[in-house]
């Protein structure tokens, strides 16, 4: 169908507005060729005339149908067009509150200017791992889509995020760097995803600043690129930038701010680090008050400060690099506040006192007269010489401004380097993700360099996104097998080629910018001269200073004031010297650092147009745009060789008011941001794509009946298409999919719309007319019954007279009285047969009543006789075991004595050697103390020997000087003579010689008097321990006296002792006499019991007799000979006589209503032995069955025994076994074979005794009354013998109280009389038991037989345990744990087998009392269960037969543990079984601790399995058929987004899953509440999962969506039936989901309608009901959309309500879980061990 064509009444189309760009209109008429105006109806009701060209008429853009408004990808559209585009983000963004919206592979985010609850982590693991366009478009789709591409193709990847300031391109870039952090699952211990994100508060507060349309504008380009590892997981980023905004340091227009950093700085100026800065507001600075604007609204600077320091350490970087930082910028902010005078005569100057250049010249510690010296002067180089040249005021300010950008500039690239440092981690990058957070296209009033520096990267950008989208399509096409035609898209390579090529603006610039007298006004005159010719640039009508480029988004007037300067960067060298020059390290090294890069620069050179003239100044070699230049190309060159993703951040209102839509400014946008290119290169080609499957649902209403038969739904879509489009160059066949010509869709859904009409207006025709029809025929029946009444009226007025009444009366009157006459007749006969069978039923009612009371009493009677006696024989039978068990007491006690004397005569005994071995240790020490006491007397005579010779050698020396000093005197007397003239000098000198002797006669005097004292000292200290040894040896005397004593008081103990066991030998003596008496004793008794044996005989002889003739009828020989006659010496007994009486006392009762029982369930029984006939069959075939398999079984075994007899036949217990094994095959093919011949011959013998029964129950009667009064007089003469027997025990028991000393000292005696009276407990216990069993087989044969069976089946023996050599503990672990396979036959036998063999073993290790044995193999348990579940944590059998094993096995441990609380409903087995010795509560909780553990893991493994199920089988089959609850999506997927095709998922398809756990946990014997708990977490995980996905996918919000998901919930809650589960709580873990469904299907218009949806949904929190309500999606047209006003009345209903915020629920939640406990009614000891398991090594007890 051609275009015009659509032009039809009826139709929309889009008009040219003023206000909102594009309106809406009606066609209220055709449009035919020729015509020269379309007649439109506007949404307000005027009329619009649209006039066209008739010869080449440019008709306006349709509307598309509402059906497709408010699609996820704008590309899906049948209508592409800028109209279109924009009402569709305004549909999506104001009514819906959605932000994102693809378009084709782009990304449009709409700014919200509010929180939205769309960022948690719940959202992004709901996107992890889906492909793109599965779920509602989000930055996070987009994110996974390149980190999926990056994992796949291993291949970096890109993610361009571009819009103009105020857009929000830093939030998307923020949330793609988060999403990548939570992702990757990082295991680096530094935590780089945090510093990654840390690094953008740093980043944001250096560069960003408050702009007219932001308050927080990115003012620089920045390119993240994010490292992976192999795992790709982040091991590391780094970061670029371009093209910072230096000019806003020294300038801001109005209501504008500097960068945030200046600002946060001086709002803590009064910090005690900031003092030093000299900081005071940001209102007295120059550089930070010219926009008038210094604080922002809602924003602390202050915090915002604390926040920046706190991500600077987190990053590593130091305080003192920190305050470095701020010493820089405090600074640069002192620096703009230098004053700078002018002197006249093109002279300027600083004053030296300004404080400003103090503190800028202090902080940076910097020259201050070489800063004011080449602030004001610079200097010019000649030929021959150096001038210095003074500079006017305005060219030192600008001097000035350039060294404050410069210097910030520098200390950007600083932060940013250390930034880059902090992030990079050791290892390998294996990839990485870019993010490019980068400046839209700008256009502003005043356009400037900057303005024009970013529209050139966007031409660039859009160059690179044009390519990339047309290879796309290109892909696509050739996927799809399509036939490939050139599209005709927008190139911007001649825009690019103005700008960037030889000759271009760039180049003129450089040039101008190498002339010292360039200026601007030069510079664009070379623009006009050169560039006038090409049609892309343009001069200004009105304007010599500017000049105009035809971008691709729009034209742009550039103004050329300031292009060279801020090309040039104009920095003195001088000032650049000064800055080297300083002493802070900070800001030297990074100019030094610039010098060099400046140096040796190895980036990419752009050739100029010529060569220009060589500069003076070496910073001016590389300009800002030649830079600018290198930088994008490398940005360029990394984006291609990466796989690119596009976000457009778009800005919908200048007001920053939340969802409000500014049409004008977002069109603005769209044809900036290359939106509207991509639409267009879509609109070329195809741009609607359906899969064969979404056309065939959608538009199978326009199929033919043939058509329609099709089995192939492909073939059936060719040939409709066929028919229904003509022109077959509108659409296309693909592999998978049509493509369509713009304008298709519409058609086929204007023609699927005409179906629909007619056919609701046939229905409507064929419902009128049934209800006319309806309503005529109850009218008309009314109207015959008016007619039949007023007819009937009629006829009786005519016939009806005064006679005919009379005569009426009369006969109605004898009819009374006849009637009356008949009934009392009828009523006296009825009364007197009543009377007379009430009198005969009362008297029949009172003979029964009469004989019931006599049979009561006599059963009174009988009760009353029998109670007594059993009370009386349980009284005998306590006091016998009483006395038994006093005799054992006192046995037990002589013993306990004997034992107790002995152990004090060893402990005596061992104290007298203790004593003996302390009393010489005593004597050893006592002579080493003499030993010690001899030497120190040697030494204290050494001592005086010494002091002797020293006076002796005293004596000598003072004699010695005494001679010395007669002869000095004689010397003296001869000098005198002879020197008289030195007589003086003499005898100064022998004064002093004196002194000098008697200095050295003092010193020896102190000396041998300090000798004197030593020794005295000594010799005091010699007698105090002269004096502690007297009084130890003392001590050690009196010890040794005490000593002497307690070996006396031992002696008398011993001697105690001897005549202790010599009396013992005397009565050792005595024994033989006493043996002599016992014999003589038991000659007595024998003879008694000869006598006593003969009267039993009589007796005996009587009972066999009495006991045939009861019971010889009923029961087998064998039963009769083991009731009387089982053991014939037991009968000598008198007690066994007894209870052999009694014996056939009761069973005498019992076989009498026995008899009665039969007598009147006769028929009842034989119909149901002719069912147990057919069942015993069918046992008898099953047994044939376990033949045939215990068959196969011994052939195993067999070929088992031969193997392990080849393999090692030196053993010979392997011969034995396989003997014993060959043995017991024979027996049980004997016991098989025997039963079956029995089974076979069973059902005649019940058949001919039951008729043998009937012949003889009349003669049974009377000889029963015969046999009770025989046994009464036999109970008579038994009664009198038992009174003799009582005399003569009377007697025995008093010849036995004499004897009762010595047979108490005789422990031999007393333990066989003990032994004896246990074996007589174990045949009372017998007996017993025999009786029941007598009991049972009386009441009921086949009960008998089956109990027989049981009873030659299991052992009576065993006690439950399991014994195992402590060397077999790892074989059993490694059987039994390890290597055991839940599929395994014998463990599926019995659930938890694994944890009662375990148990069994551990009973054994307590039976043994052997603390470590049952410490190790519990330790062993635990640790083999963990190694398992651990290894093998994916398989679901495994964890869930060790989940069961392990609840098992903690049930065990409690059932035996011995508490009161956990044996209420043990048997009294079970209670012998409990554990004796240990407490093992200890591991009981280890063990609760690791089945919380499996229990978790096992819920784990299920969620895995079950989760890619839940959407496909939940949300998107359809379950109802005929009802289609989704529309096709259109959307454009990437050809490489789809790896593979997923499996089809259906509710069928969870619920096998759900049987599937449920079974495996049923086969395991898992306890009831544990799988209903499993379940329960199950449900919940299928209703969070579907939920998030309602929350998430806006083509799931619709009316039969929700049909479609009730109906899914009624499926699961018919499983749950199914499987008896109803009762849990699981079926409400889905309320939600139900709520959410019942939501979609309500009403959605009135107030009424709104206060329901506020009471009904109680389980959805306010921000899923209004997230519900803005994403319902009509299906078709006759469906409406929820109006914004009706979202707003719920809102404010929901007010009140209490709830989470999170739009999520928590897939992750866990409900807690507990362990019941569970009595096991199991019994241990008839536990069986399985010869699969390998456990021949563990012996039953």
């Amino acid at each position: 169908m051609s275009l015009p064509e659509l032009y039809t009444e009826y139709n929309r189309v889009w008009v040219p507005d003023t206000q909102h760009v594009w309106k809406s209109a009606e066609i209220t008429k055709d449009f035919h060729p020729g015509a020269d105006a379309l007649e439109l109806l506007l949404e307000d009701g005027a009329g619009y005339r649209y006039c066209v060209d008739p010869e080449n008429p440019k008709l306006p853009h349709l509307r598309n149908p509402d059906i497709l408004v408010g699609e996820n990808d704008l590309t899906a559209l049948s209508y592409l067009h800028e109209p279109a585009v924009l009402h569709n983000l305004k549909v999506r963004f104001v009514e819906s509150k959605i932000i994102y919206t693809y378009c084709g592979i782009i990304l449009v985010a709409v700014n919200p200017y509010k929180q939205i609850h769309i960022y948690g982590d719940a959202v992004i693991h709901a996107y992890s791992g889906r492909n793109m366009g599965d779920m509602d478009p989000h930055i996070f789709a987009v994110a996974e889509e390149a980190y999926k591409q990056l994992a796949r193709n291993h291949k970096n990847q890109s993610i361009i995020v571009s819009g103009e300031s105020g857009a929000g391109k830093t939030v998307s870039a923020r949330y793609a760097m988060r999403y990548f952090a939570v992702v990757s699952k990082s295991g680096v211990k530094t935590q780089v995803e945090d510093k990654v994100l840390a690094s953008n508060p740093i980043t944001e507060a250096i560069g960003n600043a408050k702009t007219t349309r932001n308050d927080n504008s990115s003012r620089f380009g920045k390119y993240t690129e994010i490292s992976f590892d192999k795992r790709y997981r982040i091991i590391g980023a780094n970061m670029r930038t371009y093209l910072l905004e230096k000019s806003r340091v020294v300038f801001q227009a109005e209501n504008e701010r500097n960068y945030h950093i200046f600002y946060q700085m001086c709002s803590c100026a009064d910090l005690p680090e900031f003092k030093d800065l000299r900081l005071v507001s940001a209102d007295k600075f120059h550089y930070t008050c010219m926009g008038g604007e210094i604080r922002i609204e809602g924003v602390d600077d202050k915090k915002e400060m604390e926040e920046t320091r706190r991500t600077f350490s987190l990053l590593g970087l130091k305080e003192e690099f920190q305050l470095d930082v701020f010493k820089v910028l405090a600074g640069i902010l002192h620096l703009g506040n230098i004053k700078i005078t002018d002197d006249g005569g093109d002279k300027s100057s600083v004053p030296s006192n300004d404080r400003h250049l103090g503190a800028f010249c202090s902080l940076l510690d910097m020259n201050a007269e070489g800063v004011c010296q080449w602030l004001c002067n610079k200097r010019i180089v000649l030929a021959m010489e150096t001038l210095v040249k003074p500079v006017p005021k305005q060219r030192a300010v600008n001097a000035r401004d350039a060294l404050a950008k410069q210097i910030y500039a520098h200390l950007f690239d600083c932060v940013v380097q250390k930034i880059n440092t902090a992030l990079k981690v050791p290892g390998k990058q294996h990839a990485f993700i870019g993010v490019l957070d980068i400046y839209g296209f700008e256009t502003f009033n005043v356009n400037s360099f900057e303005q024009f520096c970013i529209n050139y990267a966007n031409e660039k950008l859009q160059q690179q996104f044009n390519l990339h989208v047309f290879k796309l399509e290109q892909e696509e096409y050739m996927k799809e097998d399509i036939p490939w035609t050139l599209i005709d898209f927008y190139d911007n390579q001649p825009v690019i080629d103005l700008i960037e090529a030889k000759m271009g603006i760039l180049d003129l610039l450089d040039e101008e910018c190498l002339l010292p007298q360039g200026t601007d006004q030069n510079w664009l005159q070379k623009l006009y001269n050169y560039l006038d010719a090409n049609p892309l640039f343009e001069k200004p009508r009105l304007s010599n200073e500017a000049f105009m480029i035809q971008h691709f988004a729009d034209k742009v007037e550039y103004q050329s004031k300031g292009f060279l300067e801020k090309n040039r960067d104009a920095l003195y060298e001088e000032l650049v010297d000064v800055v080297r020059a300083s002493k802070f390290p900070l800001l030297a090294n990074v100019f030094q650092e610039e010098e060099q890069n400046v140096l040796h620069t190895k980036g990419f050179k752009v050739r100029p147009a010529r060569p220009g003239v060589k500069p003076a100044n070496k910073q001016l070699r590389t300009s800002v745009g030649d830079k600018f230049r290198s930088s994008l190309y490398l940005l360029m060159e990394t984006l291609n060789a990466t796989t690119p993703h596009y976000v457009r951040c778009i800005k919908p209102n200048d007001e920053k008011l939340p969802f409000e839509y500014d049409s004008r400014r977002v069109v603005q946008q769209l044809r900036a941001c290359g939106v509207l290119e991509t639409i267009h290169i879509s609109a070329q080609s195809y741009p609607s794509r359906w899969t064969y499957i979404e056309f065939y649902s959608r538009y199978s209403i326009l199929m033919s009946q043939q058509e329609f038969g099709l089995n192939d739904k492909k073939q059936a879509c060719r040939t409709v298409m066929q028919r229904l489009i003509l022109d077959s160059n509108q659409y296309k066949f693909g592999r998978t999919k049509i493509f369509f010509r713009a304008g298709q869709v519409a058609y086929l859904e204007k023609l699927r719309l005409d179906k629909l009409r007619g056919a609701c207006v046939t229905i409507q025709k064929h419902v009128r007319s049934w209800s006319q029809r309806r309503k005529f025929l109850r009218m008309r029946d009314a109207a015959i019954v008016l007619q039949q009444y007023i007819r009937g009226t009629k006829q009786i007025r005519k016939t009806v007279t005064a006679a005919a009444i009379k005569q009426g009366w009369a006969a109605i009157v004898i009819q009374r009285y006849w009637r009356g006459y008949r009934l009392r007749q009828i009523y006296q006969l009825v009364h007197l047969a009543t009377i007379t069978i009430q009198a005969f039923t009362r008297g029949w009612i009172a003979r029964k009543r009469y004989k019931r009371m006599i049979k009561e009493h006599k059963a009174l009677i009988l009760q009353k006789y029998t109670r007594a006696w059993l009370v009386r024989r349980r009284f005998q039978t306590m006091r016998r075991l009483v006395l038994n068990v006093q005799l054992s007491y006192r046995v037990q006690q002589l013993r306990k004595k004997v034992e107790d004397q002995n152990k004090e005569n060893r402990g005596l005994v061992e104290r007298l050697t203790s004593l003996a071995n302390s009393h010489s240790q005593n004597l050893d020490r006592l002579q080493s103390l003499e030993t010690q006491l001899e030497k120190s007397a040697t030494e204290k005579l050494s001592l005086q020997t010494k002091e002797i010779k020293a006076k002796e050698d005293a004596t000598l020396a003072i004699t010695q000087l005494q001679k010395e000093k007669d002869a000095l005197m004689l010397a003296k007397q001869n000098l005198e003579k002879d020197f008289e003239a030195s007589a003086k000098e003499a005898k100064d000198s022998f004064a002093q010689i004196k002194k000098n002797l008697q200095d050295e006669k003092e010193k020896e005097e102190r000396l041998r008097k300090i000798a004197e004292n030593n020794i005295e000292i000594q010799q005091e200290d010699h007698e105090n321990e002269a004096e502690a040894l007297k009084e130890e040896i003392r001590r050690l005397k009196e010890e040794r006296v005490s000593l002497q004593l307690q070996i006396q008081d031992g002696a008398e103990v011993n001697a105690d002792l001897q005549e202790q066991l010599v009396q013992l030998s005397k009565h050792v003596k005595v024994i033989p006499d006493l043996r002599k008496d016992l014999h003589n004793m038991q000659t007595q008794r024998n003879n008694l019991d000869r006598k006593m044996k003969e009267q039993s005989e009589q007796t005996r002889a009587k009972i066999i007799e009495i006991t045939r003739r009861l019971l010889g009828g009923v029961v087998e020989r064998e039963v009769l000979l083991g009731l009387t006659s089982e053991d014939p010496e037991k009968l000598d007994d008198l007690e066994e006589v007894l209870a052999s009486f009694d014996t056939l006392q009761k069973a005498t009762r019992v076989l009498e209503s026995h008899q009665k029982e039969q007598k009147e369930s006769y028929e009842s029984q034989v119909e149901g032995l002719k069912l147990k006939a057919e069942h015993l069959q069918n046992e008898n075939n099953q047994l044939q069955k376990l033949f045939q398999e215990k068959m196969n079984v011994n052939e195993s075994i067999r070929q088992e025994v031969s193997r392990l007899s080849s393999e090692n036949s030196a053993i010979p217990e392997l011969k034995l076994q396989a003997s014993e094994l060959q043995r017991q095959k024979q027996e049980l093919d004997a016991q098989i074979e025997k039963q079956s011949r029995e089974l076979a011959n069973k059902t005649e013998a019940i058949t001919k005794v039951l008729q043998k029964r009937v012949e003889e129950e009349s003669s049974k009667h009377w000889h029963f009354e015969k046999l009770a009064e025989d046994l009464e007089a036999d109970k008579r003469e038994l009664q009198a013998r038992v009174k003799e027997f009582h005399e003569e025990n009377a007697h025995l028991r008093k010849q036995q109280l004499t004897e009762s000393e010595a047979r108490s000292r005789l422990g031999q005696e007393a333990s066989r009389l003990t032994a004896q009276n246990m074996d007589f407990e174990e045949q009372l216990d017998r007996k017993d038991r025999l009786i029941k069993r007598l009991q049972n087989q009386v009441k009921s044969f086949e009960k008998s037989e089956k109990a027989k069976q049981t009873s030659l089946a299991i052992p009576k023996d065993y006690l439950g345990m399991l014994e195992y050599k402590r060397e077999d503990e790892s074989r059993l672990i490694q059987n039994l744990v390890l290597e055991l396979k839940p599929r395994g036959v014998g463990v599926n036998m019995i659930p938890g087998l694994a944890a009662y063999l375990l148990f069994m073993c551990v009973r054994h290790a307590d039976y043994l009392n052997d603390g470590a044995k049952l410490k190790s193999l519990m330790n062993a348990i635990i640790s083999g269960v963990k190694q398992v579940v651990t290894g093998r944590h994916k398989d679901l059998e495994i964890v869930s037969f060790w989940l069961s094993n392990t609840y098992h096995m903690i049930n065990c441990l409690k059932q035996y543990s011995g508490e009161e609380e956990f044996m209420k409903l043990n048997t009294p087995r079970q209670n012998k079984n409990c554990l004796q010795n240990f407490d093992l509560a200890e591991h009981r909780q280890i063990l609760s601790d690791l089945a919380i553990y499996i229990y978790h893991q096992f819920i784990t493994v299920m969620e895995k399995t079950l989760t890619p199920m839940i959407v496909t089988g939940m949300l998107e089959h359809e379950s109802l058929q005929g009802i289609s609850s989704m529309k096709p999506t259109g959307l454009r997927k990437r050809s490489n987004s789809i790896y593979e095709d997923s499996d089809t998922h259906t509710i069928s398809s969870i619920l096998q899953q759900l049987s599937v756990f449920h079974g495996t946990m049923s086969q395991h014997g898992m306890e009831l509440g544990l799988i209903r708990q499993s379940i329960k977490q199950l449900f919940f995980l299928v209703g969070a999962v579907t939920l998030n996905n309602i929350l998430l996918r806006k083509d799931m919000c619709s009316c039969r969506k929700g049909m479609q998901i009730r109906c899914n919930i009624s499926y699961l809650e018919e499983w749950l039936k199914e499987k008896e589960l109803q009762s849990t709580s699981a079926i409400d873990t889905l309320k939600p989901l139900s709520q959410a469904a019942w939501l979609l299907q309500v009403n959605k218009s009135t107030d009424d309608d709104a206060r329901e949806i506020a009471e009904r949904c109680t389980e959805l929190n306010t921000v899923q009901i209004i997230k519900i309500l803005n994403s319902y999606t009509p299906i078709d047209d006759f469906e409406k959309r929820v109006a914004p006003s009706f979202v707003r009345k719920v809102q404010s209903s929901l007010q009140d309500h209490e709830g989470s915020t999170q739009l999520m629920l928590d897939t992750k939640y866990r409900f807690q879980v507990t362990f019941p406990f569970c009595t096991s009614s199991q019994a241990l000891e008839l536990l069986l061990v399985p010869s699969s398991l390998h456990l021949g090594f563990l012996t039953r007890l």
